[in-house]
């Protein structure tokens, strides 16, 4: 650890009179895990926002993470702060609408992050791209400053782990990772309790509008690559939330013949979010020509274009990859 930056970044914590912890857009649960276990840290010091609208809300999986209920959201925060320390936030892109107003503006930025496409787009920055999670870089600072991790803050902390981990299935998982995981579970965080309430709590509807998008996945190359295409119509028929689209990406992977799965969800904008799994592909290299980023094999971007549209330009670039 650069132990000047770290000093650094503390620093300004201890000087900062209000605090914004934002996460990205489409939040999951390494976002809001990690949000939420720095807010039990800095207590009433600090206010999370989670970037959705005020309709939309909080994804109902995470809910039951201490201080969440308390988070802003786009539409009621203000710029009240001195410093934003933005937490999983991949890129500058990932912070949208009001957030972005007061980031651009406010007097000090921290980015807290894991991503190796991160390029360090705060005032100071604190990334580990070969971390497997938000989570596991933000207890390893704590452990480094000999920060009390509560109860509390260790659900908080194993959650963000479990989830970017796939349940520690993916290979992002290092003996460090499960060494953690170890640590939180030791410090009072239930495993058991919260893999139940992160993966076996799903909503009927949810199911049935993940069974119907996976129903009609288009399979390309020789069935190489699987391509899920949700229309605003998808999400409409099932009264589905934006969240409920989360594991497909990572279902269609399981497929012994797929090398590369994607998910497309269509925007009220016309435009196009695009998600990709991989488990021996650099979907990273398919996202870069549209300014998308992420990791080797969990890859993300979102493309100005229709959902037919984006489709199409997006087989161009899985072509190259795939060298077909």
């Amino acid at each position: 650890m650069n132990e000047n930056i770290l000093n650094k970044i503390f620093d300004e914590i201890n000087n900062s009179k209000k605090i914004l912890i934002v996460s990205h857009v489409n939040p999951d649960g390494d976002t809001l895990g990690t949000m939420c276990a720095l807010k039990l840290y800095l207590k009433d010091k600090a206010d999370t926002l989670v970037q959705t609208s005020a309709s939309v809300g909080i994804p109902d999986t995470y809910k039951f993470l201490p201080q969440i209920a308390l988070s802003r959201n786009l539409d009621n925060v203000q710029n009240v702060y001195d410093l934003v320390i933005t937490v999983d936030v991949a890129s500058i892109d990932r912070i949208t609408g009001n957030a972005r107003n007061i980031f651009d503006n406010v007097k000090m930025t921290i980015n807290i992050d894991h991503h190796k496409t991160n390029n360090g787009y705060a005032k100071l920055n604190w990334v580990v791209g070969n971390a497997s999670s938000a989570g596991e870089v933000l207890y390893d600072i704590f452990k480094s400053k000999n920060i009390l991790v509560s109860k509390e803050m260790a659900d908080c902390l194993y959650v963000s782990i479990l989830t970017d981990t796939g349940g520690f299935r993916y290979e992002n998982t290092s003996s460090k990772t499960l060494k953690i995981a170890s640590e939180l579970i030791e410090l009072g965080a239930n495993n058991a309790d919260l893999a139940k309430k992160c993966y076996n709590n799903k909503p009927k509807n949810m199911i049935l509008f993940q069974s119907a998008v996976i129903s009609k996945t288009k399979f390309l190359f020789n069935n190489k690559v699987a391509i899920a295409a949700i229309s605003q119509e998808d999400y409409k028929k099932f009264d589905a939330k934006n969240e409920y689209t989360e594991g497909i990406a990572e279902t269609l992977r399981t497929i012994k013949s797929v090398e590369i799965s994607a998910v497309l969800k269509e925007n009220d904008n016309g435009h196009t979010k695009v998600s990709l799994r991989s488990d021996n592909v650099d979907v990273c290299e398919v996202v870069k020509k549209f300014n998308g980023g992420g990791h080797i094999h969990a890859a993300g971007c979102t493309i100005k274009a229709s959902i037919n549209q984006a489709a199409e330009l997006l087989v161009c670039e899985i072509e190259k990859c795939l060298n077909l």
